[in-house]
């Protein structure tokens, strides 16, 4: 599943890849690296950088929108709530992962990005299997009043583009909605922190 951390991570390569083209080979001349090294190195990069172009493209090309999918997925069992929820496209035909909260359980459900038709059937996890943050982190989800849809919208208007991924972030004992949006060719993270989750911590 493509956490707000992996997306995190295609960030830092991604502006990696735009902020530091040319200086990589400068770096890597300057060290005592055999040529060799230097080379599998700049090929990982660039293996990288193209993982990272070939996703976005599949996200640019997708019909239904990560809110669409969220709202698919909540479809499912009513009164449910979106916890995570990220663009695959590494799966045969690229899907949005999407995690909801139900009844003290986490359903995965997969919806294809072309279509929106949920792809397999839903697996389910009770709480109790989840570890003392999560559980925490949840239980907070459950009781605050806006939701990672409230935060998806809030985010791509402020960021003027198309959110790819969202979820729930723990930063010094505050509880985040961490949403990235695609503004343009730049990937954006926008950090949002529900009201009332200050005072459930």
């Amino acid at each position: 599943m493509r956490t707000p951390k992996y997306w995190r991570q295609l960030l830092a390569i991604a502006l990696w890849a735009v902020l530091l083209p040319a200086p990589v080979y400068a770096i890597a001349a300057s060290t005592d690296a055999p040529a060799s090294l230097r080379s599998e190195a700049d090929d990982s990069a660039a293996l990288d950088q193209r993982a990272v172009d070939r996703e976005l493209a599949l996200f640019r090309g997708s019909a239904i929108s990560l809110r669409q999918a969220m709202a698919i997925a909540e479809a499912q069992h009513a009164g449910s709530t979106t916890a995570d929820v990220s663009f695959d496209g590494a799966a045969a035909s690229p899907v949005y992962r999407v995690k909801t909260l139900h009844n003290d359980r986490v359903w995965q459900h997969a919806i294809d990005a072309t279509t929106g038709k949920i792809v397999g059937g839903a697996a389910a996890s009770p709480l109790d299997e989840f570890d003392a943050d999560d559980r925490s982190n949840l239980a907070t989800l459950k009781a605050i009043q806006h939701r990672l849809a409230d935060a998806v919208r809030v985010a791509e208007h402020a960021a003027s583009g198309k959110a790819i991924s969202g979820g729930l972030i723990r930063e010094r004992g505050r509880l985040n909605f961490a949403i990235v949006v695609m503004s343009g060719n730049d990937l954006k993270e926008v950090i949002l922190e529900p009201p009332g989750a200050a005072s459930r911590r």
